[in-house]
């Protein structure tokens, strides 16, 4: 049954970069980000009833929340939904990746017991030769996608402050998981509806493929997607579970290649690979904070 669960968790998080890609047809890159939030934010509050969480009164867990709203769902997803504009949902998903490396670097830097080793230097050394790699600067007719795939590495940068603001101010708190998500994804919800008449004022243009994307952008990869993996967290452990990150590029390359016919091109394939492969040396014998589970 977690197998299933993991295996489920994958597909929908990997699926998130196509469902983006979708919905970007009918909706502006704001309200892609608002319809995730709301939705997810039901989903999850549905979550807490059916599963008897109740959510913490103590004000500095709200004060993290609102860290965290603000870098693990409101900025990333931004520059997510905002870079895939111009790029491949494919591109987007493999940059994704990039995650637990970005959180390995900004973890040598702000936690003490974090110290890199000649492993871990080796293993970040590929995952940026990776990045080099899908990003191929030295191909001509990249230009006017380069500030989007910088985005995308912006957005993994925002986890990664994000992941390692929760493992040092949060984790200690002893506040359940499912309410902890519920509390960030709910606080950037409701902001990202308070800007709306600001930033998603745009008109609408929704059919199917754009209103069932929405739907599963927001109740399967940020609600059910969540419940799925803590119930794995709680059963194989958090490193275990952790290497969800690792197939999500893999099933955004095969969506965008079968869905969208997106190209796979050569340096895709190879960058993704090394990336992956460098986050499985820097994350070697270590245990990955169970935050991994709530950031996509």
């Amino acid at each position: 049954m977690l197998g299933l669960q993991f295996v489920a968790a994958a597909l929908v998080w990997g699926a998130s970069f196509l469902f983006m890609k979708i919905g970007l047809e009918g909706l502006s890159f704001p309200q892609v980000v608002l319809a995730r939030l709301v939705l997810g934010a039901l989903t999850l509050g549905l979550l807490l009833r059916v599963m008897h969480v109740r959510l913490p009164r103590r004000g500095v867990v709200w004060a993290h929340s609102c860290f965290l709203a603000v870098f693990q769902c409101i900025v990333p997803w931004l520059l997510f939904a905002w870079a895939e504009q111009d790029i491949d949902s494919a591109t987007a998903a493999i940059f994704n990746a990039t995650t637990p490396l970005m959180t390995t670097v900004l973890a040598f830097v702000v936690l003490p017991a974090e110290r890199p080793t000649a492993m871990r230097s080796v293993g970040l050394l590929l995952g940026f030769v990776g990045i080099l790699t899908v990003f191929s600067p030295w191909q001509d007719g990249l230009a006017g996608s380069v500030g989007a795939q910088m985005a995308c590495l912006g957005a993994t940068a925002s986890y990664g402050i994000a992941l390692v603001y929760l493992r040092k101010f949060v984790v200690p708190l002893r506040v359940p998981a499912l309410a902890v998500a519920t509390m960030q994804i709910g606080i950037a919800a409701v902001a990202m509806v308070v800007a709306t008449p600001v930033v998603a004022r745009q008109a609408l243009h929704l059919d199917v493929p754009v209103v069932a994307s929405m739907l599963a952008l927001g109740c399967a990869g940020t609600g059910l997607a969540f419940l799925w993996m803590t119930n794995v967290v709680t059963g194989w452990g958090p490193a275990a579970a952790s290497t969800v990150t690792y197939l999500s590029p893999v099933v955004g390359i095969a969506l965008g290649a079968a869905v969208l016919g997106e190209a796979v091109t050569w340096n895709a394939v190879i960058g993704t690979t090394l990336i992956i492969v460098g986050v499985l040396v820097t994350t070697r014998r270590r245990t990955a904070p169970s935050a991994v589970t709530v950031s996509r």
